[in-house]
């Protein structure tokens, strides 16, 4: 049996329906939109009175905004009779207000057959609450996309809940690949066995171990590589339900810094120790060698003499290795010069040719047609040297070694990587070789002094450690990187020279024979046994000869000794007062004074200005031939 069709509803029924309804948000029109009854609560919420509203288009008088065609709307409420929707409709002072609005069909006596009863119900405060939150989620989004630490969230089972894109780059996994799954996937054994154990007495005893507290864990990625990572992890409750969010940095670069800031300061504080004890030894060479020089004067007896040159010899070794030391230790005497290390090291191919040997293939590449430097040439061609005989040794059945010589800049990401770098510009000169290479354990104490994988009697261990000496001595950076089976690369960074001159050097050489002279000579040691063998060789020379064990004697001699015509002074010396402020003071009062330098430090810089000269500097140890010849050159 069909269900009764309702009776149509005439105009009184209207007016009862909008009288009861009258303090609701009633609108009654007909499908063309043309408002018969206006009631109370529309005059409240919209402003419009009755009087100004009846007769005009609902839609024109409001401004609606619809979510969709009124024609498709209209279409709906033919067929179904009735359609619901959110709307934007104009306030008559011209705000706009949101409506949740319920259209219902009825059919009346009229002629025009149908009527539109509209409810509409304000949302406006609701809509800019979603609002609001949309915002403050998508600014929360972007702040979570772009902080460079990840975040994790995940439920009292583990459960993870969200995934920051710093988390995907981080481990590897995309957010769709981890939400839903237990975070213990982002752990390496045994943390992933226990997590869910430490959840689970978190959540019984409320005892903990890392909520609210940072700590350094350890994370597993996609690839299954480990990395140290800092993880700080706080609580919420929602809902009844707690969550935990994850914050975690990735400390791999931190540790790496940290440890080549801890390298750094190690060869440090061992270049200060073999300078220390360079400087010492080369004082012990100076004596042992100028009393050998004066006793083989006086030995007639051939045997004795060749045993004293041997003996002389043996010191002069001595001296090599202290220089060695010294080059380490950054104390060193340099003679920098304006050097295109790519000519230099085209030059030089031929002497590594017929020093590497037939096995050993040979290539060079230089990039640019300029690769200036500030260094000292032969100190350059020495490092290479040595370099490419650890090479050589490292290719027993031959291989190949290149040297590339280029132009680079390090910048500050890099500088941050090397705390004791500068940035700027350098020349970069790689030295390659197709060796065994190094294990881990030797490429960290590859530059420690006396360091050497050759058997015994095969190497002092002193290579590797000038050439990182004199490369930072010259304010220069050395890195290297090696791996068993697959050769070596040192990488060695001069700071470059754009345009300018370099500071012009002269090397000199020993006169054939002890020069005379017949001045008087001021002599400042406070090493007695130094001192002694200084005073000797003078006298023995001609000289006339006054001797002080400190600068403040000194200070007493010059005041007294007006015919003192060149001060010989230790630069290091105790008593508070060192050579070159002692040269200051002396040429206050007495600046016709000829000064000569000379420290076991071979460090000429510590004397400022004073060294500027290479004429005024003498390295101990010292032969008596080179400090008569310093003489002469100073006094004329």
């Amino acid at each position: 049996m069909a269900a009764a069709r309702p009776q149509p509803i005439g105009e009184q029924g209207l007016d009862e329906l909008a009288r009861v309804l009258d303090g609701a948000n009633v609108i009654v029109h007909g499908l063309d939109g043309v408002i018969s009854r206006w009631t109370t609560g529309c005059e409240l919420f919209y402003g419009w009175t009755r009087g100004e509203a009846v007769g005009r288009v609902v839609h024109d008088l409001l401004a609606t905004a619809f979510p969709e065609p009124l024609e498709r709307i209209r279409g709906e409420i033919a067929e179904s009779g009735a359609w619901r929707g959110e709307l934007i409709h104009r306030h008559k002072d011209g705000h706009s207000v949101s409506v949740a609005s319920r259209w219902v069909a009825l059919e009346t006596e009229s002629r025009s057959g149908l009527v539109i009863i509209q409810t509409n119900n304000d949302i406006s405060a609701l809509k800019d609450a979603q609002t609001d939150l949309l915002a403050r989620e998508a600014h929360l989004r972007s702040i979570l996309d772009t902080v460079p630490e990840a975040m994790v969230v995940i439920d009292e089972a583990g459960i993870v809940a969200s995934f920051s894109a710093a988390a995907e780059k981080l481990f590897g996994h995309s957010a769709r690949d981890v939400c839903g799954r237990n975070v213990k996937m982002l752990m390496p054994s045994p943390d992933r066995e226990a997590h869910d154990g430490y959840i689970s007495r978190y959540l019984t005893t409320g005892e903990r171990r890392i909520i609210g507290y940072g700590r350094i864990v350890t994370g597993i990625r996609r690839d299954g590589s480990t990395f140290p990572m800092e993880l700080a992890v706080g609580e919420a409750v929602a809902s009844g339900k707690r969550i935990f969010t994850g914050f975690i940095r990735d400390l791999t670069s931190r540790h790496k810094i940290e440890e080549e800031l801890r390298q750094a300061q190690k060869m440090e504080a061992v270049g200060q120790l073999t300078g220390g004890i360079a400087h010492d030894f080369n004082n012990l060479l100076t004596v042992i060698s100028g009393n050998l020089e004066m006793m083989e004067k006086r030995v007639k007896d051939e045997e004795l003499r060749t045993l004293l040159r041997e003996a002389q010899e043996a010191t002069d070794d001595g001296a090599k290795l202290t220089a060695q030391l010294l080059a380490f230790g950054r104390r060193q005497p340099l003679n920098p010069t304006l050097t295109d290390v790519g000519q230099l090291i085209s030059n030089f191919t031929d002497l590594l040719r017929r020093t590497l040997g037939e096995t050993v293939e040979l290539r060079t590449t230089i990039s640019g047609a300029a690769n200036l430097v500030l260094v000292d040439a032969s100190q350059l061609q020495n490092a290479l040297l040595n370099l490419a005989l650890n090479a050589r040794d490292a290719m027993p059945r031959g291989g190949r070694l290149t040297i590339e010589v280029s132009s680079t800049h390090l910048d500050l990401d890099y500088v941050q990587m090397y705390p004791q770098v500068r940035s700027g510009d350098y020349v970069l000169v790689s030295v390659t070789d197709s060796g065994i290479g190094m294990s881990p354990e030797v490429k960290e104490r590859a530059f420690e002094p006396f360091f050497t994988t050759k058997e015994q009697g095969s190497g002092t261990g002193l290579g590797l450690s000038m050439v990182y000496g004199f490369v930072k001595q010259s304010g220069g950076h050395v890195q290297l990187y090696s791996e068993p089976g697959q050769g070596t690369s040192v990488r060695l960074f001069l700071p470059a020279v754009r345009g300018g001159r370099g500071k012009a050097g002269s090397q000199q050489t020993a006169a054939e024979d002890v020069l005379r002279g017949h001045e008087t000579i001021l002599v400042v040691e406070d090493d007695p046994r130094v001192r002694r063998v200084t005073i000797a060789r003078l006298k023995d020379a001609g000289y006339r000869v006054i001797e002080a064990a400190t600068a403040a004697q000194a200070l007493v001699l010059i005041a007294a000794h007006p015919e003192i015509a060149l001060l010989f002074t230790d630069i290091v010396m105790p008593g508070g007062m060192t050579g070159d402020e002692l040269a200051r003071e002396v040429r206050a009062i007495r600046p016709e004074i000829k000064i000569l330098f000379t420290s076991g430090y071979a460090e000429p810089r510590v004397a400022g200005r004073e060294l500027a000269d290479s004429r005024s500097w003498l390295k101990k140890p010292y032969t008596a031939k080179e400090l008569t010849a310093r003489l002469r050159e100073l006094l004329g």
